[in-house]
């Protein structure tokens, strides 16, 4: 197989403490919750040359958990609203790439277009919007609902509320604001274009009162990866954020994905695919598993049953913790995708409800690789060309610790073997990640171009 001519692009994935569930109880975890510690971060992935930082976020505190007798993880609990966190940080750093996360099931593309809109330019050009639908179930009871949003439903909003958002974000053509003093003229009334959208959830008519960025619009992100989230992601999506575990399982995905983007007038390299790694680097096997291990003893069975409620949507609680895990669990309205990745991992390497907590606390249903940086450079490359993979979302498990391993130990083993930079290729999140600037789809140059 010829080697790859690209590099890989790297995300850090920034959450609280660190990945492992178990994170907080560790001694040389941050606490997580006050903006120096995001700071930190911030710029230990940019002087590493990251192209981004991500956001998770949710929108409900899980009242199961708070009222439950035992208050042994956070719950939903976000120290910041990750729009304005990463504004904060977008005025402290210079180049790298800033991704938030927000819903579509309980946000309004017009806010939603106008905020991501504002930390474009505010980042000159860096912000990233994840599109999630939002499964979690408490969410609901925040935004006007009387029970969870249907599966089904959430996608079919999902696919409406993007378009919108990308429409809005092409309401003003880039030369658009002449702002010239001696004639008065403030804009060019022929490069504005009003949306005037109406669909069976959104009546939007715009236009937005946001000029375009540097790089157009922000990049669009997708997470999901049940059929409905792959054909959203095919159609809308620029990069996406990824749960694979083994190297077949990503080398289908991958193909799977990359190749419904033809029907939709996209070439393969308009897509970035970046699954979640989650990393326990040592000098030396034996510390890198010592590292792990140290991690693993804090878990507590009740926060390790609750992950898995959250990822699979199923309540395993009643059911014996040496036990298997049921055959055929009930069907439930919680993430597809997520649900099949962990009940086929119990299912292919036969695991207890004890085994199979233990066995995604850290990666939470990623990929999990402990080793030297030898072996995680390996193991890196072998995905990346193989095409399974166009970069990564490095999961580190502990904060800032596991992701300085990550950097000091790692990141210059891949430059090494000339897989990855030594410096920034430009200064928007598109040039680093080797997109292209999109044209704005109501101008006159494009119209020309799609006849």
């Amino acid at each position: 197989m010829a080697r790859r001519k690209d590099q890989i692009k790297l995300g850090a994935f920034l959450l609280f403490t660190g990945h492992h569930v178990a994170a907080w109880r560790h001694p040389e975890a941050s606490v997580g919750t006050e903006f120096e510690n995001y700071l930190e971060l911030a710029k230990l992935a940019e002087a590493a040359k990251f192209d981004t930082i991500f956001f998770a976020d949710g929108v409900a505190a899980r009242l199961k958990d708070l009222n439950a007798a035992s208050r042994k993880a956070h719950s939903g609990i976000y120290p910041f609203e990750p729009i304005t966190l990463l504004s904060a940080l977008a005025s402290v750093t210079r180049n790298i790439g800033l991704i938030a996360t927000a819903s579509t099931s309980f946000s309004d593309p017009f806010n939603l277009a106008r905020q991501f809109g504002s930390l474009d330019r505010l980042s000159g050009g860096r912000a990233g919007w994840n599109l999630v639908t939002s499964s979690d179930p408490d969410a609901a009871f925040n935004f006007g609902h009387d029970a969870q949003v249907l599966h089904a439903d959430r996608y079919e909003r999902a696919e409406e509320f993007a378009d919108v958002v990308l429409g809005l974000w092409d309401s003003w053509e880039d030369d658009a604001f002449v702002r010239d003093r001696e004639s008065g003229r403030y804009f060019d009334p022929e490069k504005l274009h009003r949306l005037d959208h109406k669909g069976r959830y959104f009546k939007v008519r715009g236009p937005l009162n946001i000029p375009r960025s540097p790089q157009g619009r922000p990049v669009v992100v997708q997470a999901g990866a049940s059929e409905p989230g792959k054909e959203l992601a095919a159609r809308t999506a620029e990069a996406i954020f990824a749960a694979q575990i083994t190297l077949e399982e990503a080398k289908a995905f991958y193909a799977d994905v990359k190749g419904r983007l033809g029907k939709y007038g996209r070439s393969p390299d308009d897509l970035k695919i970046l699954p979640g790694i989650f990393p326990v680097v040592g000098r030396s096997e034996a510390e890198a598993e010592d590292k792990f291990q140290s991690l693993q003893e804090l878990i507590q069975p009740e926060v390790g049953l609750n992950l898995l409620s959250q990822l699979t949507g199923v309540d395993l609680s009643s059911y014996p913790l040496d036990g298997p895990v049921p055959p055929e669990p009930p069907v439930t309205n919680a993430g597809k995708s997520r649900q099949e990745l962990v009940l086929d991992l119990a299912r292919r390497e036969n695991l207890t409800i004890r085994q199979l907590y233990l066995r995604i606390a850290g990666a939470r249903g990623h990929w999990q690789v402990v080793g030297t940086p030898t072996q995680i450079a390996d193991v890196m490359e072998e995905r990346f060309e193989n095409y399974g993979a166009d970069g990564f979302n490095i999961m580190a498990p502990i904060m800032p610790g596991g992701l300085a391993d990550f950097i000091t130990l790692v990141v210059p083993e891949l430059r090494r073997r000339g897989l990855f930079r030594s410096e920034y290729e430009g200064t928007t999140l598109r040039e680093n990640l080797g997109l292209k600037r999109p044209a704005n789809r109501f101008s006159a140059e494009n119209a020309v171009a799609a006849e």
